[in-house]
C-alpha cells in the first residue's frame, strides 16, 4: 500500500531513496500485526508465500546487495538446493527474530548508503546466469532495485494478509498507529 513518503530535503537523494525502501518495509511489517506463528506461516493463496516466509526473505535478500556492495558475501549463501529456504522460516527462526534481524539489517544498510563517497560507485555483480558477465551495478541501482524488490513482496503480503483475515493494508495502517 501506498503512505505518504515526506518529501527529502532538497537535493538528498540518498534520504529520499531510503524513506522510499522503509515505506515499503513498513507495508511487510504491518502484514503480520496481531498474527499467530500459525497464521504467519500458513499459504492462504494460490502460491507458495507466507507472511513469516516474506519477512525472512526480504530481509535475506537486502542484506545480501549490500553485503555485496560492501566487497563482502552475503551472511547466507543460496543456491538452488537451499533456495526455496529463504521464503520459510525454518528451525528455530520465528517471525519476531526475522523482524528484528531486518531492523537491524535496514540500520546497516542506512548506515553504509549514507556513508557512501558517492551513490555513483560501482561493483561486480555475482557470476550467476541470471546476470550479466562482468556486470556492474551502482548503489544508485542497489536502493532501486530494493526498493522495487521491497514493493513487490509488500504487494504479495496485501494479497496473503488479506487472504489470511480480511485485513486489508488501510485497516493494518490504522492498528499501526494504535500499536
Amino acid at each position: 500500500m501506498v503512505m505518504h513518503v515526506p518529501a527529502e530535503a532538497p537535493g538528498d537523494e540518498r534520504g529520499a531513496l531510503i524513506a522510499f525502501l522503509d515505506e515499503q518495509r513498513g507495508g511487510i511489517r504491518r502484514s503480520v500485526l496481531g498474527l499467530t506463528a500459525e497464521q504467519a506461516a500458513a499459504k492462504p493463496s494460490a502460491s507458495e508465500l507466507s507472511l513469516g516466509g516474506l519477512v525472512k526473505h526480504v530481509a535475506e535478500v537486502e542484506q545480501s546487495w549490500i553485503a555485496r556492495a560492501k566487497g563482502e558475501e552475503p551472511a547466507v549463501h543460496r543456491e538452488f538446493s537451499n533456495w526455496h529456504e529463504c521464503f520459510v522460516l525454518v528451525g528455530d527462526e520465528t517471525v519476531e527474530s526475522q523482524l528484528a534481524y531486518w531492523e537491524k539489517v535496514a540500520a546497516e544498510t542506512e548506515a553504509f548508503i549514507r556513508g557512501a563517497e558517492s551513490l555513483d560507485q560501482t561493483f561486480a555483480l555475482p557470476d550467476q546466469p541470471w546476470f550479466p558477465p562482468e556486470g556492474r551495478v551502482s548503489l544508485r541501482w542497489v536502493m532501486l532495485h530494493l526498493i522495487r524488490e521491497t514493493a513487490r513482496h509488500a504487494g504479495h503480503a496485501d494479497v496473503v494478509r488479506e487472504s489470511l483475515d480480511g485485513k486489508t493494508a488501510f485497516e493494518l495502517v490504522e492498528l499501526a498507529a494504535k500499536s
